[in-house]
Parts: structure tokens; C-alpha cells; sequence
């Protein structure tokens, strides 16, 4: 299985904030981000591997700041690392302010799908080759990531967490 850039896959989706879409302070609702978060990583993990994708769990969500109404939102989402028959993808959500027409990071999200076959069975997916800076940071840290959710899950013991115990030694 070949190796693939995280840019090949990318999903980047901008949309405006409806009415319909906020709360009592003109916010988008907080949910709707999160579905629109949901789409976006899964259009890049099915465009990486090729196959029948699932979200298997959001493993981080910063709301940082508000997306006020009438906002043009953008939401990037990218492969940073695979795993066996997994993907973590990293969301970039970005506002653009109406009038100078300036982006600004306003949210970030890390969610892990899993390829499966037509019957739900997880499938291996291709490797991921991380080319800017930023990508790997993301590759180099999603490891550690994802033995700390096991760790956190009881389905890895702590002493075999041997990324995260390398930061502590």
C-alpha cells in the first residue's frame, strides 16, 4: 500500500452562519460546528483511504472562539497520522471577518475514523508522509495521542505507553 500526502486528502469546506444555526447570542451552536467538523473529517479519511469510513471517537475539541452570525467558516481537515486500519484527522476551523476579509483560527479538533469494508470490518489503510513543518508536528505527536487514550480507556497499561513515558524520563 503506497504512502500518501496529508495535502492529497484534504477537505477544506467554507460555509456561512445562517440564523437558523446560532444560539441567543448569535453564535453558531456549538453542535452544528461539531457535525460540520464530523463532514469534513470524513471526506478527507475516505478520500485517504479509499474506503467505507467511520468516526470512531473525538479525541479533542477547543472552542475558542465564537463564530458569530453571518461568518464565513472555514473548516480544513487533514489525515496527520495512520495507524493500522485508523486516521487521525486534525481540523483547522477559521472565520473570516466580514469586512477586511481577514482569516483567523477560531477552533481545532482532532477526531480517529476507521476504514471498513462493506460489512463493517476494519481494513488497513495507506501510511501518511507528513510534508510541511506542521504536519510533522502533528504526525510526531498523534502516537503519543493515541496511547494516551488507551492508557485513558483501560486498553493499554501505562508501562507500555513507551512514547508518553519518554516525555517524563
Amino acid at each position: 500500500m503506497q504512502s500518501k500526502n496529508p495535502s492529497d486528502s484534504a477537505c477544506i469546506m467554507t460555509d456561512l452562519v445562517l440564523p437558523g444555526e446560532t444560539n441567543p447570542l448569535n453564535n453558531l451552536f456549538g453542535g452544528e460546528l461539531l457535525a460540520r467538523m464530523d463532514r469534513a473529517a470524513s471526506i478527507a479519511a475516505r478520500r485517504h483511504s479509499r474506503r467505507i469510513v467511520v468516526t470512531a471517537s473525538v479525541n479533542h475539541v477547543a472552542f475558542n472562539r465564537a463564530v458569530p452570525l453571518g461568518s464565513v467558516v472555514t473548516v480544513e481537515a487533514k489525515v496527520s497520522r495512520t495507524f493500522r486500519t485508523s486516521m487521525e484527522i486534525f481540523i483547522d476551523v477559521w472565520i473570516e471577518d466580514r469586512e477586511s476579509g481577514t482569516k483567523s483560527k477560531a477552533n481545532e479538533a482532532i477526531y480517529t475514523f476507521v476504514a471498513v469494508d462493506e460489512t463493517g470490518i476494519p481494513v488497513a489503510v495507506p501510511t501518511v508522509e507528513p510534508q510541511t513543518e506542521l504536519e510533522k508536528e502533528r504526525f510526531e505527536a498523534a502516537l503519543r495521542r493515541k496511547q494516551l487514550s488507551l492508557v485513558l480507556a483501560g486498553k493499554m497499561k501505562p508501562s507500555d505507553a513507551t512514547e508518553l513515558k519518554a516525555l517524563f524520563m
